[in-house]
């Protein structure tokens, strides 16, 4: 009795998770980069608004871990070792994703990866981080680019990431984009 009753159960929420395609991201104030909205939207063009913000909010010098949650769904991306922030961590439904620089001391191209899937996220340009892209990959194409030319307040984001990359894994580009590319206050 229980197998059959669960059963229709679990195609219903099957069906009910749907991808997330991230669309932008702006931070909250017009001053400060501690705390930013992002937007995502499903297959059928539904939006949804998240939140990204740090950790310590009475310690805006502290930026070393951060909060997300959009919906149901929410987290936490903090350095993986203390004072070296070439090496980040996101813990979120269950998945743990890192992002590291591939080169030392260059914070222009990251490896991201949870295990199943690896990325490579760069900066299109070497001197100006108004542009970010994947270098080649099997999986489909994300492309994050700032709304105005050198105003990183406002970026415009193309996910066209197959669905078998996690939301885990396109907040992980979101935030290194994000972090890398804003000043720090």
């Amino acid at each position: 009795m229980k197998r059959t009753f669960l059963l229709p159960i679990l195609c219903f929420l099957a069906l009910q998770l749907q991808a997330q395609y991230l669309i932008g991201i702006s931070s909250y104030y017009d001053d400060s980069f501690v705390e930013w909205r992002f937007y995502a939207e499903d297959e059928e063009g539904n939006e949804d608004e998240g939140t990204l913000k740090i950790t310590w909010q009475l310690r805006e010098d502290d930026w070393s871990e951060w909060d997300y949650r959009i919906g149901d769904a929410f987290g936490t991306i903090k350095l993986k070792w203390k004072d070296n922030l070439e090496e980040w961590e996101l813990r979120g439904n269950n998945t743990i994703v890192t992002a590291r620089t591939i080169w030392p001391g260059q914070f222009k191209e990251w490896r991201i990866t949870d295990n199943t899937t690896t990325l490579t996220l760069k900066s299109k340009w070497s001197n100006q981080f108004d542009e970010w892209l994947l270098r080649s990959s099997n999986e489909g194409d994300f492309l994050m680019q700032t709304t105005y030319e050198r105003d990183p307040r406002d970026w415009a984001i193309e996910d066209r990431l197959s669905e078998k990359v996690s939301f885990e894994m396109k907040m992980m580009l979101m935030f290194v984009v994000m972090f890398n590319s804003t000043p720090k206050q």
